[in-house]
């Protein structure tokens, strides 16, 4: 963001959560392992393992992770981060594309109930990343903010006729580690298909996957993102 002397004013929000998860995983049992990347190389990264019932279903094309946070001590709110796994190792775009174009889609691939996995692995991440949303935004049509006196409804104040929005700028940052989930970000009838739970089920998060972290009771989504290489920050 750039600051000059022709700067008036600086609008922000922020957004920051911090969770850990109800079952903490075991630092000691974290192993590395490849994860494969959609130009068909892979790259050793750390998976976070456990022994213990996950909370995990298989539908058509995809399985749903969902790892809940601890409770606060005054509040009932309850977090969860979401990972959707898709079958294909490049079926990532299909995946987000599907889940985009249908309202509720997370609601209605929720897993119910926790299952014992042959094999479970998901990999520590953290990354960090930023745009200049003012393009985008224009290219949907928001022509007001940018346009001097487009913030005259906002400001009280003779000068505001000659203001305007010159950048918007949005970052946003997530980490998960065996502890739990740090995250931040800022700007200026169902059909389902369940798999048979007494055949073999792993979720092995070793491919390009998205997750979202959402609080329960409410339904609000917090943050969404995709990993395409957990070693990218």
């Amino acid at each position: 963001m750039f600051v000059d002397s022709s700067t008036r004013l600086i609008f922000a929000n922020a957004l920051y959560f911090k969770g850990a998860w109800s079952k903490k995983f075991d630092a000691s049992r974290t192993v590395e392992n490849d994860f494969h990347l959609l130009n068909g190389k892979s790259v050793k990264v750390p998976y976070m393992t456990s022994s213990k019932k996950q909370f995990v279903e298989a539908f058509d094309g995809f399985k749903v992770l969902r790892l809940p946070y601890k409770q606060g001590e005054y509040n009932k709110n309850q977090f969860s981060m979401y990972i959707l796994l898709p079958d294909l190792y490049d079926g990532l775009t299909s995946l987000m594309e599907k889940a985009s174009a249908k309202p509720g889609f997370l609601n209605q691939h929720i897993p119910i109930k926790k299952v014992e996995l042959d094999a479970f692995m998901i990999p520590k991440f953290k990354i960090s990343f930023g745009f200049e949303a003012s393009t985008i935004l224009k290219g949907l049509g928001v022509r007001m903010p940018f346009t001097t006196g487009g913030l005259t409804e906002m400001i009280d104040s003779a000068e505001g006729q000659d203001l305007y929005v010159s950048s918007i700028v949005q970052k946003s940052f997530i980490e998960v580690n065996e502890e739990g989930t740090e995250a931040a970000a800022a700007t200026a009838a169902v059909t389902r298909y369940m798999c048979d739970f007494d055949e073999d089920l792993d979720f092995i998060a070793d491919h390009p996957f998205m997750f979202i972290i959402r609080e329960d009771i409410t339904g609000a989504v917090l943050f969404t993102g995709h990993i395409m290489n957990p070693l990218e920050n």
